[in-house]
């Protein structure tokens, strides 16, 4: 089965999403037959590189609400994320432009490295508040996960990997996906936001069965008809 994930790394939801899928897939009991690919999606793809805001005013600007209001919100996306074992600190994460960090996932998923990569970027600006579109962090980041230094310090210097970025947002438009987390079953069966682990226990019972179920064949022939057929034992007619 494979699963392909769309998602961005500043999306409170999509690590959020993320983590209760892995819950639900380790207890599914056909989880090393499964494959989950990861696709590069901006929320935002005109943001700074260099916030001016801290992540409750630009909520605040975002929805045009108070930054009161945008604390309370992101306060409970945070009990939200510490259900499934995560750590959300608001008051020191920096949003950003994400764009130079998916280019670097999509080498690293070229390199076998995609899903520890996604992981970390994950946890570097949700959990240690760390800015991802700073060169020199997601450079550092690579290393962490097993990525050549040099490779990836010429890569950011470049347009590499843009395309493959590009592309994924591209598909993301023909399918229709309008918000992040979404997640795409064997290419036909979708299900969008960060729903709790029994829905996704249930997409994959589901899609399994499905899939591997014996097609049973139904006989057309007319129930009073005579017909002729051949066994191993002969030929015969009815």
């Amino acid at each position: 089965m494979k699963i392909e994930v769309w998602s961005d790394f500043v999306c409170p939801f999509c690590y959020i999403g993320k983590r209760r899928l892995e819950h639900a897939l380790e207890k599914f009991e056909h989880n090393e037959d499964v494959n989950v690919e990861y696709k590069s999606y901006e929320l935002d793809p005109n943001a700074e590189v260099n916030p001016g805001q801290n992540m409750h005013e630009y909520l605040a600007s975002k929805k045009g609400m108070t930054v009161e209001q945008a604390k309370s919100m992101n306060e409970s996306v945070g009990e939200q994320a510490k259900q499934v074992g995560l750590v959300y600190n608001f008051d020191t994460m920096q949003h950003t432009n994400t764009f130079d960090a998916h280019r670097v996932a999509k080498y690293a998923d070229e390199q076998g490295k995609g899903k520890e990569m996604t992981e970390r970027l994950l946890h570097a600006y949700f959990t240690e508040s760390k800015l991802i579109s700073d060169h020199t962090t997601l450079i550092q980041l690579a290393k962490e996960v097993g990525l050549d230094e040099e490779s990836v310090t010429n890569l950011l210097k470049l347009d590499d990997y843009a395309i493959h970025v590009r592309a994924d947002e591209e598909n993301a438009r023909k399918i229709g996906v309008q918000g992040v987390p979404f997640f795409v079953f064997n290419e036909k069966y979708a299900v969008s936001g960060a729903q709790p682990e029994e829905v996704f226990t249930e997409v994959l019972t589901k899609v399994w069965e499905e899939e591997n179920e014996q097609p049973v064949l139904q006989s057309l022939n007319p129930k009073k008809s005579k017909t002729t057929y051949c066994t191993d034992e002969g030929c015969e007619v009815e």
